[in-house]
């Protein structure tokens, strides 16, 4: 079935309804929905989390439509799961990385996992339990085992189990899958699922120390930046047994990143991958999220000498994920990037008389001010004094627009405040001015958020510099490199371009010129939906005229 099928029939689908007829329209009513269901079934002991949801609910009928719900389940729908995914919004799906699967990856995944015919299948993040309900009808001996720490969720997947009839062999843990303890199995232990999506920045620091102390163990590194779907994999890695095998789909960024580098190793390692398939950027096979997919696959204790790797157009065309061209696991653990093995091993070498634009110059990322509320202002803001105004760029369609590419004034764009660390050195009325300007931005708590608290003092967003090329890192449309006549500063929506030795007016216009036409065949990280990123370090391989070609042509 295709993407664009799929999606269609849900969207045809009834809505799911409670056992009055109505429609689902809250937490409480989907959570009284599921648990009409699962409290029926050999599922029905809740966990306290759990408990508090149902407890307030009252007696509950069993109605025409939960007899819907409980059909269309058994005919694999996934009714509930679907309604929690429209009810809860974004930003609180996001919290808890909660993407849930589409059905076509769901039964490829199942169906590698169902050849190796496991006793036992494991799903680290269940959700609503689409793995574990495929698992159930692929393998009718299995036991099913979903660890989930959203009580709703929990729940959700008690009820969808329940009404599969799958509940007589199947365990809901609501726990965090870094710590749960999974008990012993008589034979092959299958991971499968989508390890929660969450970044390093809402992982609490106790789970990084996590990471960093049982990567050690395996004699590993652990980077702090790791997302929660690399806890998992370790994890995962440490649960194991040797003969246990795995199929789970997440972000392929780790491919590339530096801090997936802990991933790649458990990989061609002791997780014992034997293939992966990257799903291609331009497709969105997770409805609303702009990251690319991959699907790993792990055999632990393996003896194949070598992992597979190919890409497909759309996760239709997964199958039985087989195939791919084989890289020798000596191979992949000296490459430093595994998604440039998938590109026919990355950006061709510059050309004679050619070197890499991070032989000439530096690119830094544009200053973090950490409240663009507070620190992003009119250029004229007649609350601050002239001289901590920079005009600045502050939105990367300030650098598209610019179709010669060159920024000759700063009209229209609007300043940073660029306060220095020493304040004593304004007067009298300036510092007046700027002690009523910080006053305020504490009471709108400026001063407590994280980069805040980390630069010494917390007013001092530190801007560099003029950069004299400017460029985006980020769009769905090749970077933009813009030669800053004016002078101007840019915050973090733009890199700054930085020559390590001095460059003539008219060198600097014919490197601009020539990155600008390089920038549609560079070579960044993609994600979902064809959202292309330049990280410093990859806008620095970008192949640019050597400095006496420079010169030749400025002359």
């Amino acid at each position: 079935m295709s993407d664009s099928v799929q999606m269609t029939l849900i969207a045809d689908a009834p809505a799911a309804k409670d056992a009055d007829g109505q429609e689902l329209s809250s937490e409480q009513s989907l959570a009284a929905a599921a648990w009409a269901i699962a409290r029926e079934g050999a599922l029905a002991g809740l966990s306290e989390p759990e408990a508090a949801l149902v407890g307030p609910l009252g007696p509950l009928g069993r109605g025409r439509d939960i007899g819907r719900l409980v059909s269309s389940i058994r005919a694999g729908g996934d009714p509930l799961g679907e309604t929690l995914m429209r009810l809860r919004p974004p930003d609180r799906r996001r919290a808890l990385g909660a993407t849930y699967t589409p059905a076509e990856i769901v039964s490829s995944m199942v169906a590698w996992a169902a050849g190796r015919v496991p006793a036992r299948v494991v799903d680290p993040g269940t959700g609503s339990a689409r793995f574990l309900t495929a698992a159930g009808r692929a393998l009718p001996e299995a036991s099913l085992v979903g660890v989930e720490v959203d009580p709703l969720a929990a729940l959700l997947a008690r009820a969808n189990l329940t009404a599969a009839g799958f509940d007589d062999r199947s365990r809901i843990v609501v726990h965090d899958y870094r710590t749960v303890d999974l008990g012993q199995c008589e034979g092959t232990t299958a991971y499968l699922g989508n390890p929660p999506y969450v970044r390093h920045h809402q992982i609490e620091p106790s789970g990084k120390a996590w990471l960093a102390r049982r990567a050690a163990d395996l004699g590993l590194k652990a980077s702090g930046l790791a997302g929660l779907h690399v806890h998992f994999l370790l994890a995962t890695a440490l649960h194991s047994r040797l003969g246990d095998v795995g199929a789970f789909v997440t972000s392929a960024e780790w491919l590339e990143v530096n801090y997936g580098r802990l991933l790649r190793e458990l990989v061609a390692g002791e997780l014992g991958g034997v293939s992966i398939h990257v799903i291609d950027p331009e497709a969105t096979p997770f409805d609303g999220t702009a990251t690319t997919a991959a699907v790993i696959c792990f055999e632990v204790g393996t003896a194949a000498p070598a992992v597979r790797m190919r890409r497909v157009e759309r996760s239709s065309q997964l199958g039985a994920l087989s195939g791919g061209e084989e890289f020798s696991r000596e191979r992949l653990r000296a490459a430093p990037r595994w998604s440039s093995l998938l590109n026919g091993n990355g950006a061709p070498k510059p050309p004679e008389g050619w070197v890499e634009l991070g032989e000439l110059c530096r690119v830094h990322r544009g200053a973090v001010t950490g409240a663009n509320s507070t620190w992003i202002t009119d250029a004229a803001d007649p609350a601050l004094p002239p001289d901590v105004l920079c005009a600045s760029i502050t939105r990367a369609r300030e650098l598209f627009d610019l179709t010669d590419g060159v920024l000759r004034g700063s009209g229209g764009l609007r300043a940073v405040v660029d306060l220095p660390a020493d304040l004593d050195e304004f007067d009298e009325a300036d510092r007046a001015r700027i002690s009523r300007f910080l006053r305020a931005a504490e009471r709108r708590g400026a001063h407590a958020g994280y980069i805040a608290r980390n630069r010494n003092p917390w007013w001092s967003v530190g801007l560099r510099p003029p950069a004299p090329i400017l460029a985006t890192y980020m769009a769905r449309r090749p970077p933009a490199f813009v030669r800053n006549l004016a002078g101007v500063r840019n915050v973090n929506v733009a890199h700054g371009i930085y020559p390590r030795e001095p460059m003539t007016p008219a060198a600097l216009d014919a490197l601009a010129a020539s990155l600008r036409a390089a920038a549609p065949t560079a070579v960044g990280r993609t994600y979902a939906g064809g959202l292309v990123k330049f990280e410093p370090s990859e806008m620095s391989r970008i192949p640019v005229p050597s400095p006496a070609v420079l010169d030749a042509a400025a002359s």
